[in-house]
C-alpha cells in the first residue's frame, strides 16, 4: 500500500465504486422497485381471481390432482398465506420452483390449480441483489484501476529500471523508445541526459589528462634548476617536492586511463593473483602476510586488478605498519580482506577515503611517498569489475579493507 501504484489503484477504484453506488442509490430511490413481500399482493389478487373463475366457469381452468413439484419457497408460501388470510381467503397455497420456473399451486374442491407466476425477486430481496451488483462493480473497478495505475506510473518504472542498470562507468544505458507516449518521452529524456553526462565526463577526463601531461614540462625544468642549488639541504627539499609533483601527475594520468580503459575482462584465479602480489611486495621489504587463501575465480582485467590490490596492500603496509591478507571464496562472490595495525581513520572522515588526494593525517602523510590517489584508482578498478570495496576501522585497531568481487563459475573442461 506504500507504493504509488497501489495508492493510485485504490483511489481510482474507490472513485468508480462511489460513483456507481451513488447513482444506483438515486435510481433505487426514484423507481422504488418492489421487494419479495411487496410482490405478494398481486399474487394474492391472482388467487382470489382464480377462485371466482372456478366458481363461475370451472371449465375455463385446468385442474390437476397433485400440486406442482419442485423446491418449495417456504418464505413466499408463508407470506402469501398471510396475505390471503387478510383478505378472508383461507387457502393452503404453495409457491414452488420447478425446472427453474416459479409455480403457484392453489387447492380447490376438485384438486389443484397450477399456474405459472412472474419471476420473483431473488431470495434475500434487493439487499442481496445490490450486494452482488456492488461486488461485480468492485472487481471490475479494481481491474480498471490497476490498468490505469500501471500506465500512469510506467514512466517512473522506466526511470527506476534505468537507475538500477547504471554500469560501473556511471552512465545510463540507452533505453528503447517504445510504448505509450509518456514512456517514449521519458526514455528520450534519459537518453539525452546520458549523452550529455558522457560528454561531460569525457571532457573532465581529457582536462585531467591534459593537466597531468602538461605538468611534466615545468616539472622537468624545475628539476634541472634544482640541480644547480648550491645548498645540499635546500636542493634535497626541492627535489623531494618535485618528486611529489611528478607522482601526482603520473597518478592523475593513471586514474584517467583506468576510467577510460576498455581492456576486456578475463577469468582470473584471484587467490593466485593475490599470492603473487604478496610475494612480490615481501621481496620489496613490505611487511605483508597471506593468512588464508581459498581458490576463487573472478572476471576482470588482470593488469587493472593487480594494480588495485597492489595499491590496497601497500596502503595497509605503509600507513598501517603491516598487512595481513585473507582470500575467502563463497558461492556467489570472492572476498579479500586486508587488515593492518595502524591508527585507523577518524569515523567522521571514513566516508571520504575514496576521494582523490584524501589524507586522514596530513602531517603524518608527509613522511610517506604517494599522491593520495591509490584508493581512488583501486575503487575505480574494482567497481569496473562489478565489485565493491568497503573500508572500516577494525574492532581493536587498524583498518579493514574488504573487497568483494562476483565469482566466475568456470565450466568443467571435457576430458581428452
Amino acid at each position: 500500500m506504500n507504493t504509488l501504484r497501489a495508492k493510485l489503484a485504490v483511489l481510482i477504484a474507490v472513485v468508480i465504486v462511489s460513483v456507481v453506488s451513488g447513482s444506483t442509490g438515486v435510481l433505487m430511490y426514484l423507481f422504488n422497485p418492489p421487494d419479495e413481500q411487496q410482490a405478494i399482493a398481486p399474487m394474492a389478487e391472482q388467487v382470489a381471481l382464480l377462485k371466482q373463475v372456478v366458481r363461475v366457469a370451472p371449465t375455463l381452468v385446468t385442474i390437476q390432482q397433485e400440486p406442482a413439484g419442485g423446491e418449495v419457497a417456504a418464505d413466499l408460501t408463508a407470506w402469501l398465506r398471510v396475505a390471503l388470510k387478510d383478505r378472508g381467503i383461507s387457502r393452503s397455497v404453495v409457491v414452488s420452483r420447478k425446472n427453474d420456473l416459479p409455480l403457484l399451486s392453489i387447492p380447490v374442491d376438485q384438486g389443484w390449480i397450477v399456474t405459472q407466476i412472474p419471476d420473483l425477486p431473488p431470495q434475500g430481496g434487493l439487499f442481496n441483489l445490490l450486494l452482488m451488483w456492488h461486488s461485480l462493480i468492485a472487481l471490475g473497478s479494481l481491474a480498471v484501476a490497476l490498468f490505469f495505475a500501471n500506465r500512469m506510473v510506467k514512466p517512473l518504472v522506466v526511470l527506476e529500471r534505468a537507475i538500477e542498470s547504471v554500469g560501473p562507468d556511471a552512465l545510463l544505458p540507452e533505453l528503447p523508445m517504445v510504448g505509450p507516449a509518456e514512456v517514449r518521452v521519458t526514455a528520450q529524456a534519459l537518453n539525452s541526459l546520458s549523452s550529455r553526462l558522457k560528454v561531460a565526463m569525457d571532457s573532465r577526463m581529457r582536462l585531467v589528462a591534459a593537466a597531468g601531461h602538461d605538468l611534466r614540462t615545468p616539472i622537468t625544468r624545475m628539476r634541472l634548476r634544482a640541480e644547480f642549488v648550491e645548498d645540499d639541504d635546500d636542493r634535497a627539499m626541492w627535489l623531494k617536492d618535485i618528486d611529489e609533483l611528478d607522482r601526482i601527475a603520473d597518478s592523475a594520468i593513471l586514474l584517467v586511463r583506468e576510467e577510460s580503459g576498455k581492456s576486456p575482462p578475463e577469468p582470473l584465479r584471484l587467490d593466485m593473483l593475490v599470492s603473487e602480489l604478496v610475494e612480490e611486495l615481501r621481496k620489496l621489504s613490505y611487511d605483508v602476510t597471506l593468512t588464508r587463501s581459498t581458490a576463487g575465480v573472478v572476471r576482470a582485467n588482470r593488469t587493472g586488478l593487480s594494480r588495485a590490490f597492489r595499491n590496497l596492500i601497500i596502503n595497509a603496509a605503509t600507513y598501517g605498519k603491516r598487512a595481513r591478507v585473507a582470500v575467502e571464496s563463497a558461492p556467489s562472490e570472492v572476498i579479500v580482506v586486508i587488515a593492518d595495525d595502524g591508527p585507523g581513520i577518524p569515523p567522521d572522515m571514513i566516508g571520504q577515503v575514496f576521494e582523490p588526494f584524501f589524507r586522514a593525517d596530513r602531517a603524518r602523510a608527509k613522511h610517506f611517498d604517494g599522491a593520495g590517489l591509490g584508493l581512488t584508482i583501486a575503487n575505480e578498478i574494482v567497481q569496473r569489475a562489478g565489485g565493491s570495496i568497503t573500508i572500516e576501522n577494525g574492532p581493536l585497531r587498524g583498518l579493514l579493507q574488504t573487497v568483494k568481487l562476483p565469482a566466475e563459475h568456470m565450466e568443467p573442461s571435457a576430458p581428452n
